[in-house]
């Protein structure tokens, strides 16, 4: 009986497998955080989707990661910093760092504030269920990265409409 259990239980598991890693494929979810986020399959990569309404107004996540010096943060290769002060980044690169999948976006409905060496990601205005989550990374960052591979964001990349 326990080893008929147990062989129903471990197919059960492989079949709930299976099935994410067939959704991750698709790019229909990727990673479900508390409940309230997902990191979704976008066309610039990865993105931060809200699964609730967000109200204008709200906290919604820190940007997190160790603190490195800003002669540090040159030296390195990475696309995750975060400039808090004249003298201190956050290297945003660990993946327990949700925010890091927050993309840029020319009409943000989010913006980064900084708070002491913190930084928090506010709502400007109010996010539907399902919209992702965005905000500007800045005139520097755009110049820099962004500009010359093109802006994705659907400001400036709306989705094509299939032709039928």
């Amino acid at each position: 009986m326990h080893q008929l259990h147990f062989k129903l239980e471990s197919t059960i598991l492989n079949a709930n497998a299976k099935f994410r890693e067939n959704q991750l494929s698709r790019g229909v979810f990727m990673k479900r955080t508390d409940g309230k986020y997902a990191i979704k399959r976008t066309r610039s990569g990865l993105g931060f989707f809200a699964l609730e309404p967000i109200p204008k107004g709200k906290k919604i996540i820190e940007y997190t990661g160790p603190y490195i010096t800003n002669e540090e943060c040159e030296q390195r290769y990475g696309k995750y910093f975060f400039g808090v002060n004249s003298r201190w980044s956050i290297d945003g690169s660990p993946r327990s760092n949700l925010a890091r999948y927050i993309n840029h976006s020319c009409a943000p409905n989010a913006e980064a504030i900084i708070s002491g060496r913190r930084v928090w990601i506010w709502s400007r205005r109010n996010i539907k269920a399902g919209e992702e989550i965005t905000y500007d990374y800045g005139k520097e960052y755009f110049e820099d990265i962004i500009k010359p591979m093109g802006c994705k964001c659907v400001k400036c990349s709306p989705p094509r409409v299939d032709a039928r």
